[in-house]
């Protein structure tokens, strides 16, 4: 007990976050039409896809907008 704790110190790997992961395994994703960050659509998808960032703010201005 007179023994002063050690603990030893290895690296971990940084885990990717769920995001990350999906994105980095997946197929290619399309660029968000107002701020070309990836979205969660495919590459191939038709129309014009937002991330979920530009989703949620144009939802708030279209619910205020009336």
């Amino acid at each position: 007990m007179d023994e002063p704790y050690c603990e030893t110190s290895e690296p971990t790997p940084s885990e990717p976050t769920p995001g990350e992961a999906e994105k980095a395994s997946g197929p290619p994703y399309a660029e968000c039409v107002l701020c070309r960050e990836p979205t969660e659509y495919p590459d191939t998808v038709k129309g014009a896809p937002l991330c979920p960032v530009c989703a949620w703010q144009e939802a708030q201005r279209t619910a205020c907008s009336g």
